[in-house]
């Protein structure tokens, strides 16, 4: 099972593609939208923002997410670190119901390029 520290990296590791992204990717996440992850095994949530192509996590807290955020993410910590090593592909594992992911219409249309 994947610890706190490893899915904390495994969320600085995505953080750091998206900032270093071009093309499709920069576009779909250039916007500005609240952002969580909950790991349900961990039962822990991180917490930040999506801001012109850079995820920053802004807190971590234990349990489900407090507040409702724009974007929001629930799978295993193995799941998370598994999905940014890419040996977890998301559509298959969104499929499957491994990783729930909540937004909009318009925030699923826009990210669907990161899919």
């Amino acid at each position: 099972m994947a610890t706190i520290q490893e899915c904390r990296a495994a969320l600085d590791k995505l953080a750091e593609r998206l900032d270093s992204a071009d093309g499709e990717v920069r576009r779909a996440t250039a916007v500005e939208r609240s952002v969580s992850c909950h790991i349900t095994d961990l039962d822990t949530t991180f917490s930040g923002c999506l801001t012109d192509g850079r995820i920053e996590v802004q807190q971590t807290a234990p349990g489900p997410p407090v507040q409702r955020a724009q974007i929001r993410l629930a799978m295993t910590g193995d799941d998370l670190v598994a999905l940014v090593a890419g040996e977890l592909g998301f559509p298959g594992a969104w499929a499957s119901g491994r990783v729930r992911l909540e937004a909009g219409i318009l925030d699923l249309l826009r990210l669907k390029s990161l899919l």
